[in-house]
């Protein structure tokens, strides 16, 4: 039976490696997903299968130990992992904007020293750019390097909402250093701090607290970081020059909207699968529910709105691939693939009826999964922002 969001024009490679990550959700991860998202327990056994299938090194290149695989190859990758668990999906997903992030724009030095170790997952990468009180105004950033000899900084604040804060062995931080910019994004820096991994004071003026509760999105660590007077080196700099933090940052965030946007994808096809078989299962008035016009039609709607979602976040993949800028086009990705991920899953729910609302169905775990990706790297509101200031750029009137 032909499936919903197939992805025309795939090669061979690209198709046996979705097809085998496919295999490995089905079988290594829907059997027990239930039970580790309720008891909130990370997944060290699908992480683990996940290493050695190579997907800590999927889109890095093969020079570093990598598969060297495109972001169209991941995302497809992340769609299926999400379909079964959205959370095994965040697993890998901080780790590869590092990892791209250093594969772009970092020193040979720094591409020797990570990448073959993050491509077998020795290294798990991590992303900080939020803090508590910033929200969206990344240019408001707060957490301070301080120059403390030549090639010496000080860095003190506090980052919030690092997904794999406490798992990872890597960040990629985002402060604020004094380049005597006017502009404040221009005085921006992307520090990488290596880390061991696990909570309290992690390192001489390092600390991750605590692993934060959160409504869904569980069994991987969501955390807040301090630093205290941490001691980094100028080699420690993204690229080795500060004040390009923010455009370090942006190019990895649109690797993470495209992601964002495939979780949304995965996520959505499994609330429609789990929704077309329950409406054949249950039965009222003498016939399945699936064959009540007003059922029908909602299954007709989810299914369009997973195919739309899917073709969207393939065409974002592909342009960030081609090299062509993909700001609107991610955008665009991100807002409409997690939109309709929450349409889709509420429809599922109330397809479910009041079994919807048991943890004992899988529905229940979606229905908690799906509001985080209206929000993750950066809201519908603010793809709003991005979107019209790309249409106002390309279609200005003179």
């Amino acid at each position: 039976m032909a499936r919903l969001a197939q992805t025309l024009g795939l090669t061979d490679v690209q198709s046996d490696i979705v097809a085998n990550v496919r295999r490995f959700v089905d079988k290594q991860v829907i059997p027990v997903a239930q039970e580790l998202e309720h008891s909130d327990t990370y997944p060290q056994e699908i992480v683990d299968g996940m290493a050695e299938m190579g997907l800590f090194g999927l889109m890095i290149p093969e020079e570093y130990g990598g598969l060297g695989e495109s972001l169209l190859t991941y995302a497809l990758c992340v769609e299926e992992l999400a379909r079964g668990w959205m959370s095994v999906s965040g697993v890998i997903n901080t780790h590869f904007i590092v990892a791209y992030m250093i594969r772009q724009h970092g020193t040979d030095e720094q591409r020797q020293r990570f990448l073959p170790r993050m491509a077998t997952g020795e290294v798990r990468g991590a992303f900080s750019m939020s803090e508590p009180e910033l929200g969206s105004d990344v240019a408001a950033i707060t957490t301070t390097a301080k120059r403390s000899g030549d090639d010496e900084y000080s860095i003190t604040g506090q980052k919030m909402w690092l997904t794999n804060g406490a798992s990872s062995t890597l960040v990629a931080a985002l402060v604020r250093t004094d380049e005597g910019a006017e502009k404040p994004h221009k005085n921006l820096t992307t520090f990488l701090v290596e880390k061991p991994a696990g909570f309290g004071e992690v390192l001489p003026g390092v600390t991750i607290p605590r692993k934060i509760d959160k409504m869904g999105y569980k069994g991987i660590d969501t955390t807040e970081l301090i630093f205290d007077g941490y001691r980094a080196s100028a080699s420690d700099i993204l690229g080795g020059t500060p004040g390009r933090g923010f455009t370090h940052m942006m190019d990895g965030v649109e690797v993470g909207r495209v992601n964002v946007s495939a979780r949304a994808c995965g996520v959505a096809q499994r609330a429609f699968e789990l929704a077309v078989r329950y409406a054949q299962q249950r039965s009222t008035f003498g016939k399945p529910i699936a064959q009540h016009q007003a059922i029908a039609f909602s299954l007709a709607e989810m299914a369009t709105k997973v195919e739309a979602a899917h073709l969207m976040m393939v065409n974002a993949a592909r342009l960030k691939d081609s090299g062509d800028r993909n700001d609107v086009s991610a955008g665009m990705a991100k807002y409409l693939c997690s939109e309709y991920c929450a349409e889709v899953t509420q429809a599922s729910f109330r397809i479910h009826g009041g079994y919807g609302y048991s943890t004992d169905f899988e529905i229940e775990r979606l229905m908690r999964e799906a509001p985080f990706l209206l929000i993750g790297e950066g809201t519908s509101e603010i793809q709003k922002q991005i979107i019209s200031k790309g249409l106002l750029r390309d279609y200005r009137e003179n």
